[in-house]
């Protein structure tokens, strides 16, 4: 199981360990939806999490590190933009159905807690709602660059439409799930990551 202390001490360093802007993939996936109720599992120091909510949309964070969330909540203050932030595993709790958007961005956690994180995702939707996955991909490892070395918290595009397929939403649509190049900048100049997106929605309804 994933320990929330080991991140709160990755987390305490002063300067976020991520950049502030965005996840590159997230503002073409999001391009053409209607801002409503969003929700980012595993959001980390929040920078995807405040994007959103500066472009409209009304976002809840969640994360099992509480020195992680305390960093969002700065980077929200900074941006003049206002979040619920949920201190939780996200693994755990009982979905709501309720979102509009659901993002899972570079979640690193061993296939159970994966599967079940997956699952709670496609369960927070609402009909009608849009969700995003996006992960560092297992061909990382030997062929792209960055990401963690553990191949235990890698996965792939069958991984995710099979953990997808049986999270419990009958009438989820996978509209895809593929690997996809991120172009990253290294002390060796310009290199390649390599990682795994995914996009599903619930119809909806009449």
């Amino acid at each position: 199981m994933s320990d929330p202390r080991r991140w709160d001490e990755r987390y305490s360093t002063t300067d976020l360990i991520w950049k502030s802007e965005p996840n590159q993939f997230l503002p073409p996936e999001v391009d053409g939806l209607t801002p409503g109720r969003a929700l980012d599992l595993a959001c980390g120091e929040g920078r995807n999490a405040v994007w959103l909510a500066s472009r409209g949309w009304t976002v809840t964070g969640i994360d099992f590190s509480q020195v992680g969330l305390t960093k969002a909540a700065g980077l929200a203050e900074a941006n003049d933009v206002t979040i619920e932030w949920i201190v939780e595993d996200v693994t755990a709790g009982e979905p709501t159905g309720e979102f509009d958007l659901v993002i899972v961005f570079y979640l690193q956690v061993p296939e159970p807690e994966r599967r079940a994180a997956f699952s709670r995702a496609a369960r927070e939707l609402a009909p009608g709602g849009t969700l995003l996955i996006v992960g560092h991909d297992l061909l990382n490892l030997t062929e792209g660059v960055g990401g963690p070395p553990d191949a235990a918290v890698l996965y792939g595009p069958d991984d995710v439409r099979r953990d997808l397929s049986e999270a419990g939403v009958d009438d989820l649509v996978i509209e895809r799930a593929e690997r996809v190049n991120r172009s990253v900048d290294t002390d060796n100049g310009p290199a390649v990551a390599i990682d795994c997106l995914a996009r599903a929605h619930r119809p909806a309804t009449a």
